[in-house]
């Protein structure tokens, strides 16, 4: 039998080929979603091209299959954790290990081949950048449970989805930890933003079961809280930029991406089912456009 593929998709088509197995697999790592890898991704093309050594596209190929595979691995150990949870959330039910299609015990051996893929990634660095990187373990195994015992695990989720920031950064130099600090700040203040719009599309069903999430910590002035995230986001990368080159044209250089996360919010419409979703996935040409200032900034 042939189960229907989760509604929130986006490669409905090639999914459809796969037979279920494979299929059912590459749903539980988020593949059909690339969304989450490109947002993932970017804060390293954020340090990488900040940083002023070039393009590096060896180095960011690297880094990029290292995002696919750890995101991946990610999202496998989230299912895992939260199997009971998501059976009880309409966008969420038919999740492989929720839905019962796979097994804890298949996806267990799913999560630790992502991880290989994401070893052989994090032996091409060197030993500082490995350190760093190995750092984050214990943040990405604790945020499962962030939405249990705190309104704001997106907070959370910043600190862990920007942080291949910091071992882009260590790769390359080990200097300019002011800077560094601003930007990694300004990005964790630019997931609350994103990923509270994420959210809005669960509201109902997350305050039924007791998942807590920052768009329901902000309630009716949720706009107006995302808003705040992402000017927030913009004046920390604005202050980062400025103590890496001290040179005000260099702030010119965040007024595309400034004018994109303005968009957004002058867009959302949390009652529209489809919208939150949109504005979300907009977030990839939002990282393209920071990623773009960090390039000029860092290499002009």
């Amino acid at each position: 039998m042939t189960h229907p593929i989760v509604p929130d998709t986006e490669h409905r088509s090639l999914l459809a080929r796969l037979p279920q197995l494979p299929r059912d697999l590459a749903l539980l790592a988020r593949f059909d979603r690339p969304i989450g890898w490109w947002l993932l991704f970017w804060p390293c093309v954020f340090a990488v091209w900040l940083a002023g050594a070039g393009p590096q596209p060896v180095l960011l190929g690297w880094l990029l299959l290292g995002s696919i595979a750890m995101r991946g691995a990610g999202c496998v150990y989230n299912d895992i954790v939260d199997a009971d949870l998501d059976r009880q959330v309409t966008r969420t039910a038919l999740r492989p290990v929720a839905s019962g299609r796979v097994s804890k015990t298949l996806a267990w051996a799913w999560l630790v081949a992502l991880c290989l893929v994401g070893l052989v990634v994090l032996l091409q660095l060197r030993f500082e950048a490995q350190a760093v990187a190995l750092g984050s373990l214990a943040l990405v195994a604790a945020y499962p449970f962030m939405k249990r015992i705190t309104w704001w695990p997106q907070a959370w989720l910043g600190m862990v989805f920007t942080w291949g920031l910091l071992v882009g950064w260590t790769e390359l130099r080990w200097d300019n930890w002011d800077a560094l600090a601003a930007v990694y700040a300004g990005c964790i203040c630019w997931v609350i933003g994103y990923d509270t719009i994420y959210a809005l599309q669960d509201r109902e069903d997350d305050a039924m079961v007791g998942i807590r999430s920052s768009a329901l910590a902000m309630g009716s002035r949720v706009t107006a809280g995302i808003a705040a995230f992402y000017a927030g986001a913009v004046g920390l990368w604005g202050l980062g930029f400025w103590l890496y080159r001290g040179d005000p044209l260099a702030l010119l250089a965040l007024l595309p991406v400034a004018g994109h996360l303005a968009w957004q919010v002058a867009t959302l419409d949390p009652a529209d089912p489809d919208n939150p979703l949109a504005r979300f996935r907009a977030n990839r040409w939002a990282g393209a456009l920071m990623a773009a200032a960090c390039f000029v900034v860092g290499n002009a």
